[in-house]
């Protein structure tokens, strides 16, 4: 895992004798460059004819070795894969993350790869040429090297190798057991000296099928500065060195016959879901010292955050607006009134850039001067605006639904990559301000941000705390509907539609990208048989406000007159199928928000025509009062049927173990809105 800590590296420490480390008397469970010829076959695959491609193997390990300045960890590894359909070919392609930092950087080694094919019943090997390999830089520390294995085909075995040395023992490899695609065996080992202590993670849903760990000796002769494992800053120099048996832990975990990870409906990023074990660097203990701490607390990243001149400094510097916050001040006296003029004031000034992140990219002057910044361009200047306005604002930092999940236990400020603003209201209340989209509101965050948790850093390190994300707007759709029928089964219709919350930015998103004349064209053609010929909009800009939109639409019937009238009305404003199609789920279902939908419905019969069967009202509920299902069915008596339907989610997550209940809930829903209804002609 790739952090911003030193290199911790504070020792000189040499092998007196070479030592290859056994990791528990296992043989590797795979030998690249001999692969099973019948795996070249299909009769191997036959059980995975839905995948595009199959991990036969998966090996890598890592261990540490001296060097002239330190240790250094090394990380081999060995991957085959299966390609079965065109859609697989990506599988061939291959990119290896590094990192850099000053005049360091992690060196990819003995990278060799082969594709292998079965032409005319002979096996063809084809090596990876050394001109297929680039390089990909992705930020000032990341970057990647990157190969495509040759001539690969339906069919084919493609298999690579490579090794990473790195100075950087903070940033000891982890490793990922699941993948898209179904994994045979997936195996990692890692052999630790007891110098260095790292918190291990695992993640993900799947269950190992082996998990193993033995302690061998090995004797090192270690050479270390003792200033610099006390005191960096420290003049004073002393040395000193020791023949030492060192124990060292090997571990080995594997798991066999791992499922793909689908992608399933309202999930977050898969990183979030996917079986995986994950290393951070918790301390130092060399001999005859005690131990030393190198894992961050949320104490001290609050502090470094405040003192830094890209996050914290930057609050202090919207003094370059005074005359602007002076004057709205003056102008509104009530808060959220002057909130929501600030939160104006920075949307329109800086257009957002599309980029994640909580550390500034430069000034807030010179973003402003731009007029167009990242995400902590824009809301660092929306909290600094605040304040200047007398507003007590303070930033909250999050991780995005695509970005992953924050472990509250585990003291990291890379798995940040976003900053919103908080405003204390009076009463004990408060509120979340971004100021990245231009559709979205004071006082709501854009669906990225709807991800649990935040950190709220307050002014005082000691004083910053874990802030609950859940939004007080819901996705909420009301349409009120009227129909009127005619004798041939066709029907006119008036409908009026409110999109509130996340739906009425979802809408606006919409509108705003397509138009309202191809907005429309949307919906009829969502619609079978429906022609729209008139509709209008309302509170377009309005953002507070639900968008409405009034439309009439016409559905033709048959080419005669019919004694008995058979229809679904409410399949036109529901989903066809259950969007839960799987019988089980093994992480939870995640809408970011709750869910409210109503469909209140006026049907107006044919003259001489009557209701004959209607559906039974219906209730159902979730249990624990997360959700509730009201369906109801009358015949007024005077040629009309009314129907109110209402489905209402009244948490933004369910967890895996209420899956089923919530799939249940949908199926019967779903069930009850597609009963028809009969109408006949009065004999």
């Amino acid at each position: 895992m790739i952090t911003p800590l030193l290199r911790c590296i504070s020792a000189v420490a040499v092998l007196s004798v070479c030592i290859t480390l056994p990791v528990l008397g296992q043989a590797d469970p795979i030998k690249f460059g001999k692969i099973d010829e019948k795996d070249l076959t299909g009769a191997n695959f036959v059980a995975d004819s839905a995948a595009e491609a199959v991990v036969l193997c998966d090996f890598g390990r890592s261990r540490f070795e001296p060097t002239e300045d330190g240790f250094r960890t090394v990380f081999e590894r060995v991957t085959r894969i299966k390609i079965l359909k065109k859609s697989g070919y990506d599988w061939a392609t291959v990119r290896v993350p590094l990192y850099k930092k000053d005049s360091q950087t992690e060196k990819l080694v003995n990278l060799k790869g082969f594709t292998y094919n079965l032409v005319n019943g002979q096996v063809v090997k084809e090596k990876l040429a050394t001109e297929a390999v680039f390089t990909e830089q992705h930020s000032v520390n990341n970057f990647s090297r990157k190969f495509t294995l040759p001539n690969v085909r339906e069919g084919s075995v493609i298999e690579y190798t490579y090794v990473i040395n790195s100075d950087f023992i903070f940033n000891f490899q982890d490793w990922q057991f699941q993948h898209s695609i179904p994994t045979r065996w997936s195996e990692y080992r890692a052999a630790i000296p007891e110098y260095f202590d790292y918190k291990m993670l695992m993640g993900g849903y799947e269950p190992l099928t082996v998990q193993e760990r033995e302690e061998t000796n090995t004797q090192y002769t270690v050479r270390w500065s003792r200033s610099q494992l006390a005191d960096p800053t420290s003049n004073v120099h002393a040395s000193g060195s020791a023949a030492v048996m060192a124990r060292v832990t090997n571990h080995r975990w594997a798991m066999k016959d791992v499922v793909a990870l689908r992608s399933e409906p309202f999930m977050t990023t898969a990183r979030d879901y996917v079986s995986r074990i994950e290393f951070e660097l918790a301390g130092i203990k060399w001999p005859d010292e005690p131990y030393k701490s190198v894992a961050n607390t949320w104490e001290k990243i609050n502090q470094s955050l405040l003192d830094d001149d890209n996050f914290g400094a930057q609050l202090k510097r919207g003094g370059f607006l005074k005359e602007q916050t002076t004057a709205l001040v003056a102008k509104y006296p009530d808060v959220p009134q002057r909130i929501a003029a600030v939160h104006e004031l920075v949307r329109k000034s800086v257009k957002y850039n599309g980029t994640d992140q909580f550390y500034s990219t430069s000034t807030l002057r010179h973003s402003y001067d731009q007029h167009s910044g990242s995400a902590a361009d824009v809301n660092l200047l929306l909290i600094a605006l605040l304040r200047d306005a007398g507003v007590p604002a303070n930033p909250v930092l999050l991780s995005t639904r695509d970005h992953g999940m924050i472990n509250e236990a585990v003291p990291l400020l890379s798995k940040f990559n976003y900053v919103v603003a908080h405003v204390a209201l009076p009463e004990g209340k408060e509120m979340f301000v971004d100021a990245t989209e231009a559709l979205v509101p004071c006082g709501m965050l854009p669906p990225r941000c709807l991800s649990g948790t935040g950190r709220l850093i307050m002014p005082k390190a000691h004083e910053s705390r874990w802030i609950n994300l859940n939004p007080s707007q819901r996705i909420l759709q009301y349409r009120q509907v009227q129909l009127t029928m005619d004798e041939r089964g066709g029907y006119t219709g008036k409908i009026h539609q409110e999109h509130s919350g996340y739906a009425a930015l979802s809408s606006r998103e919409k509108l705003q990208k397509s138009g309202e004349k191809k907005y429309m064209e949307e919906v009829a053609s969502s619609h079978e048989g429906w022609t729209i010929p008139k509709f209008a909009f309302k509170e377009r800009e309005v953002l507070t406000k639900p968008l409405a939109v009034d439309y009439e639409f016409v559905v033709a019937g048959s080419d005669a007159p019919v004694s008995t009238i058979y229809m679904n009305p409410m399949r036109q404003f529901s989903e066809e199928k259950n969007p839960f199609h799987h019988e089980t789920r093994r992480f939870p279902v995640d809408f970011g928000a709750q869910v409210d939908e109503t469909v209140m419905m006026t049907i107006t019969l044919p003259a001489g025509y009557q209701a004959e069967e209607l559906p039974k009202p219906a209730v159902v509920e979730l249990p624990d009062n997360g959700g509730r299902f009201t369906y109801t069915v009358q015949d007024t008596g005077q040629g009309t049927v009314q129907i109110a339907s209402r489905m209402s989610l009244r948490k933004p997550m369910y967890s895996a173990e209420e899956y089923g209940f919530l799939r249940e809930f949908y199926s019967r829903m779903l069930a009850k809105q597609a009963e028809q209804i009969v109408i006949k002609k009065k004999s």
